[in-house]
């Protein structure tokens, strides 16, 4: 990369179809998770116009009306607008979930095949998972896809608790190019924010009030300038939105979700897995990894790799990137991450308490750098920086 350059991430908002199905798919995992933490929960939702389709497996011993967690989650989102098509409380709901395959349960389960209770819980599929962690914000996240997430968190509020734009609807999306010189942010070079309306708004309106109301309270004021461009509603008119406009499918957002593009994916989608699939469990042991290595200061940017293969109780390989930044020898720092933190998938579980319903709080704005999730946690810095002495 340049010394100069610019880098662009984006965000989806609550109301964007994939999202729409994103959440309720996480719904759903957490009213398992509530009655029964053993839950196994593969959950898909497929969205459009106005029905909604609920598919994948589930093995619970929880009891729930699957319909109202669904409308729940729609109304949460904000689609009870009488002109919606896709409305909470008029979609029609289709449920094609069955339970987990026993192939795949014997090698996700700790049961032992000995009898003396000595099997360990093996990852839920192979894979690559990655977590990354950098300086450059509070939340030690890339800043680009942080920014991208405060004008649509923003947007949100203003939608729902105030009256002050009555005409904005739940879907939305933005965009954030900051350019960089020396590694050093310098400047936002353009925001761009679609977002649903009502028909009977005009785009000046739309406009004047998004870029003074939403995008500059949200977005750092030192990085603003007179060439920062504004592009708001580019098409100027999106009154067709959410499922009505396009079919929506879990996971379809995942740099969205993760770093914005910035640092690399293994390709897994997160919402609607219980967290003995790795794909959702072990990226989230990256990311806590990842931050604490640069919380204790020992670089300015970490990216951690780990690898598992279905049924095995172990990684198959955990390596780390500090792309240069690092204070001590990366060796050591990889040595002091193998030594402080367990990678094994049921200790995941355990070290960051993964078997509770917290998974509706990921689903919007990304699932990283929200400082209340266990995985955001700085709590091992003290015990990096010994392992390295």
């Amino acid at each position: 990369m340049s010394k100069s350059f610019i880098f662009s991430s984006e965000s989806v908002g609550e109301g964007h179809p994939d999202k729409v199905s994103d959440f309720i798919s996480d719904s759903i995992l957490d009213a398992c998770l509530k009655q029964d933490a053993t839950s196994r929960v593969a959950c898909e939702t497929l969205v459009k116009s106005n029905c909604v389709t609920i598919a994948g497996e589930i093995t619970t011993s929880s009891e729930f009306n699957y319909e109202e967690v669904v409308r729940e989650a729609i109304r949460d989102i904000g689609y009870i607008n009488d002109d919606d098509i896709f409305h909470a409380d008029k979609v029609f709901i289709t449920n094609q979930l069955t339970a987990q395959s026993r192939d795949i349960g014997q090698g996700v389960d700790a049961t032992a095949a000995d009898g003396k209770g000595t099997n360990e819980q093996g990852a839920g599929d192979q894979g690559i998972m990655f977590g990354y962690a950098c300086n450059e914000t509070d939340e030690l996240m890339p800043a680009p896809v942080i920014f991208a997430h405060r004008i649509l968190r923003k947007m949100a509020e203003v939608r729902k608790s105030t009256n002050d734009a009555p005409w904005l609807r739940p879907d939305c999306k933005s965009q954030v190019a900051l350019k960089y010189d020396q590694g050093e942010m310098v400047g936002i070079e353009n925001v761009v924010v679609s977002t649903q309306h009502a028909d009977a708004v005009d785009n000046e309106t739309i406009r004047s009030f998004i870029t003074e109301e939403i995008i500059k309270p949200s977005l750092p004021a030192a990085l603003l300038s007179s060439s920062t461009e504004y592009l708001i509603n580019p098409t100027g008119r999106f009154v067709v939105g959410g499922p009505e406009g396009d079919s929506g499918l879990t996971g379809r957002k995942i740099i969205v979700d993760t770093y914005g593009g910035w640092g690399r994916h293994g390709g897994g989608a997160f919402s609607g897995k219980d967290p003995s699939k790795v794909d959702r469990s072990a990226a989230y042991m990256c990311r806590w990894v990842a931050k604490n290595v640069v919380a204790a200061k020992l670089a300015d940017r970490a990216e951690i790799q780990v690898a598992y293969a279905i049924g095995h109780p172990h990684p198959t390989s955990i390596t780390i990137d500090c792309f240069g930044t690092e204070k001590v020898e990366e060796s050591k720092i990889q040595q002091a991450i193998q030594e402080v933190f367990n990678f094994q998938p049921a200790a995941i579980v355990s070290q960051l308490d993964l078997l509770r319903p917290i998974y509706r709080q990921t689903t919007h704005y990304g699932h990283f750098g929200k400082p209340d999730l266990p995985w955001e946690q700085t709590s091992k810095t003290d015990a990096l920086i010994r392992a390295v002495s």
